[in-house]
């Protein structure tokens, strides 16, 4: 039985990937989902990242990962305080019904649940992993998210460790 069949596809954009890749959590991903498509934006950020010298993932070298752009991006997404890889991720989650896009920045959370589109940030990742028997802890994960950069309020660090059962 394939039971990739029953996953459903992920479009991210950057910083899901960045995060995940940082705390050597990224190889999860293809276990969650039957598909990862990303927007050619978020290949052009992540080299861009990675020209300038930072630790970021080098994208040839995951083949899980699908790169294709989205036919169209709405205009009222251009004009918000939106990165090109989020504007595109969304737009390619318009395109690709039934699937999760992977978004962290909140501006771009709201903006694609007012899209009704089903989001996940890579805090929620963690929580999926745990809850699939991939990894016994979250904890120590959500702290080395913290020491790759990605800022986590301590209300949101208690709630998802409560969400977890580590609390």
């Amino acid at each position: 039985m394939n039971w990739k069949k029953h996953m459903v596809k992920a479009i991210s954009n950057t910083s899901p990937l960045l995060y995940l890749y940082r705390i050597g959590a990224i190889h999860w991903l293809p276990y969650l989902f039957s598909e990862v498509l990303i927007p050619k934006a978020v290949q052009i950020e992540l080299q861009i990242g990675r020209d300038k010298g930072y630790d970021v993932p080098n994208i040839s070298n995951y083949a899980w990962l699908t790169i294709i752009n989205p036919k169209f991006m709405p205009y009222e997404w251009l004009a918000l305080e939106l990165g090109n890889g989020e504007v595109a991720a969304m737009s390619l989650a318009m395109e690709h019904s039934g699937c999760i896009v992977l978004l962290d920045d909140m501006l771009a959370r709201r903006t694609a649940n007012l899209a009704g589109l089903h989001v996940w940030g890579t805090l929620k990742v963690l929580l999926e992993v745990k809850s699939r028997g991939l990894i016994h802890s979250i904890k120590p994960y959500v702290q080395e998210l913290n020491k790759a950069g990605m800022w986590i309020s301590g209300d949101v660090k208690l709630r998802i460790l409560t969400l977890a059962g580590e609390i």
